[in-house]
């Protein structure tokens, strides 16, 4: 038994130490594996690091060779430069002792000529400037009358011709621009289809008329001329906008006081709209381009102005062309003259809004829009208060007066009568609180619509007499005005 054990603890140490021995053998075997694999590594960076260096060297190589060759060429580049220096120094000392030597040479001419005059003065016994002075007073006393004559004869034929080249340019241009004016009035009439119109217009007791005169601000005159009614006002834009409406209305047969008001809202836009076409045609007419169209549209409300009675449109584009002409004829610009032409009135455009004179006011427009400062000036030059400096701005000025004078074409009274009545709405619409003015009645009437949100019954009281005071004292009228402040509140609701 005891054997038996005593094998047994043999037989394991023996195993024990196998084992132990086999793994020393193993770990020495991989330690000599990790080693080589370390040297190899070792080996492969080396190799790595020599490449990286040999590159390095042949990139140093290659910027020194090329910080060489730059080197070289600024040298070569100094040296140029050196030697164009060199030959510039030269050249200009060459040129100073060229120079030194001609005010030498100069110097001495001048000497010689000295000397020589000296001599023929010796030799006269007079100065060079008594001589000159004697010979022209000699040939003046000569021919004092000849050259009298002579430049007589010269302004006379100078006047008459040019007096005669002037007519005619100016006939020409007048004969070549023949057109029939018109002048236009205060009243306009509309045809009605029946004298049952009529009744229907005026509406139930009145209603009707007096919402078409509230809303348009012009007169509706009824009547015994037959088939036929008269708008009254002074301002040709109410007029239009009022025939327009009343032949809608009549059209439609739906006279009454909502759908009145409606008809000429919806005219005054439709207005508008023909304000600017009408600019469009007048400026694509002339030929005029670049004109910015804010300005096309303020020269399209000009069929809507008069001055003296005459169209402003009309006159402006006949001014234009006569302008043209006459710039045509004397050789002056005809784009400047057409622009300023057209342009030249504008001012009228406004001045119901803006106080001035209108030509002022025509050329702060044309500047607001970048129109040039030749054509400004000829458009400011056209009334005496402003010199003309241009041949542009004197045939615009002349063709202004060749428009304006014609037989017919103007009346100084109608003007006079217009601007009272303008001045009338002016000073209504000058207090607080107005909504509208309209001056009807020939001017013995001014209806003043309030804003009843902003004046009570008692204010409107109040403010017809302070206007009908206003009017007292600021103007010259003859009879009586009616002040007429008409204070309407309405309430409106939609069902929805």
């Amino acid at each position: 038994m005891t054997s038996v054990i005593v094998s047994a603890a043999i037989a394991l140490i023996a195993g024990v130490a196998a084992g132990f021995f086999y793994r020393q053998a193993s770990l020495s075997k991989k330690l000599k594996e990790n080693d080589t694999k370390h040297k190899e590594l070792i080996i492969e960076a080396k190799d790595e690091a020599l490449k990286i260096k040999e590159e390095a060297e042949k990139e140093r190589q290659n910027k020194l060779k090329d910080i060489s060759e730059r080197e070289r060429s600024l040298s070569r580049r100094e040296e140029n430069l050196e030697s164009r220096l060199e030959r510039y120094e030269s050249a200009k000392t060459q040129i100073e002792e060229k120079q030194k030597s001609i005010e030498t040479i100069k110097k001495e001419i001048e000497e010689i000529r000295l000397e020589k005059i000296k001599e023929l003065e010796k030799v006269a016994k007079l100065k060079t400037t008594e001589a000159r002075d004697q010979i022209i007073k000699e040939v003046e006393r000569d021919y004092e009358a000849d050259i009298v004559k002579k430049v007589r004869e010269m302004k006379e034929l100078l006047k008459e011709n040019s007096e005669q080249e002037a007519r005619k340019i100016l006939s020409v241009a007048i004969g070549r621009m023949a057109n029939e004016f018109t002048a236009e009035h205060t009243a306009t009439s509309v045809q009605i289809p029946s004298e049952e119109m009529k009744g229907r217009i005026i509406g139930k007791e009145g209603r009707n008329i007096q919402a078409f005169e509230r809303a348009t601000g012009v007169d509706l005159i009824i009547d015994e001329t037959p088939d036929t009614v008269l708008l009254s006002s002074f301002d040709p834009i109410r007029r239009h906008v009022a025939k327009v409406a009343l032949e809608r209305l009549i059209s439609d047969g739906r006279i009454q006081p909502s759908r009145i008001e409606e008809v000429v809202a919806k005219v005054q836009q439709d207005v508008k709209k023909e304000a600017k076409e009408a600019g469009e045609k007048a400026v694509f007419d002339l030929g005029v381009h670049g004109l910015h169209g804010d300005l096309i549209k303020i020269i399209g409300n000009l069929k809507f102005r008069t001055s003296y009675g005459q169209n402003v449109l009309a006159h402006s584009m006949e001014v234009a062309n006569i302008a043209a002409l006459l710039a045509a004829e004397v050789g002056a610009d005809v784009n400047i003259v057409k622009k300023a032409g057209i342009l030249h009135d504008i001012g009228k455009a406004v001045s119901h809004e803006i106080q001035g004179s209108h030509h002022h006011l025509s050329a702060e427009i044309a500047r607001k829009y970048g129109v040039s400062e030749d054509v400004i000036h000829a458009v400011l030059a056209h009334h005496d208060d402003v010199e003309a400096k241009t041949v542009e701005a004197i045939l615009v000025k002349a063709a202004d007066a060749i428009s304006g004078s014609r037989p017919g074409a103007r009346r100084e009274t109608l003007e006079n009568y217009v601007q009272r009545l303008k001045d009338l709405e002016n000073i209504a619409n000058s207090f607080e609180g107005v909504d509208k003015t309209f001056a009807i009645q020939a001017g013995r009437e001014v209806r003043i619509i309030v804003k009843p949100e902003a004046v009570t019954d008692l204010e409107a009281i109040k403010l017809s007499k302070d206007i009908a005071r206003k009017i007292e004292q600021d103007l010259q009228y003859p009879g009586m005005i009616k002040v007429n402040v008409i204070r309407e509140v309405r309430s409106e609701e939609y069902a929805k």
